[in-house]
C-alpha cells in the first residue's frame, strides 16, 4: 500500500518525528505529491536552516513515490471543489489537489490538517 505526505508530515519526517515515521512504516512506502514537494522547497528558500534540513529532504525524496497530476486527477479535483463549494467549504488550493491525488489513487494522507481532509469522502487523514 502506502501513505500520501502532507506538506506537515513532510516537516515531521525530516523531524524524524518517531510517531509519523512509525505510521509510514506501518503504511508502506511514502508518496509526494508535487505539490507538497514544491510547497516544501519554497519554506525552504527562506529557511535559516536550509543547509542542514536540504540534505534529509532529498532523501525523502528519493524513497518516495512521486504523484504528478494527470488527467484522471483533473477530473477528481473538479469533482471534489464542486462539492466543497456546494457545502460551503472551501480549501487550500494545494490541499484540493492532494486530496484529489489521494482519491484518485485509493490511498490514506498523513497530515495534521483535521480541518482540511477530515470529512472529505473518499479520503482518509491519519494524524500522528
Amino acid at each position: 500500500m502506502g501513505v500520501i505526505l502532507d506538506t506537515n508530515a513532510v516537516s515531521a519526517a525530516v523531524d524524524k518525528d518517531d510517531a509519523l515515521l512509525s505510521l509510514v512504516r506501518l503504511h508502506g512506502r511514502p508518496y509526494l505529491p508535487i505539490h507538497v514537494i514544491g510547497e516544501y522547497q519554497f519554506g525552504l528558500l527562506g529557511s535559516r536552516l536550509r543547509k542542514s534540513i536540504e540534505p534529509f529532504f532529498v532523501q525523502l525524496k528519493s524513497q518516495s513515490i512521486i504523484l504528478a497530476a494527470d488527467l484522471e486527477t483533473a477530473k477528481e479535483y473538479a469533482t471534489l471543489r464542486h462539492e466543497l463549494k456546494l457545502r460551503g467549504r472551501p480549501i487550500p488550493e494545494n490541499d484540493l489537489w492532494i486530496a484529489s491525488l489521494a482519491r484518485q489513487h485509493g490511498l490514506p494522507i498523513a497530515s495534521r490538517d483535521e480541518r482540511h481532509f477530515d470529512g472529505l469522502e473518499g479520503v482518509t487523514r491519519l494524524g500522528w
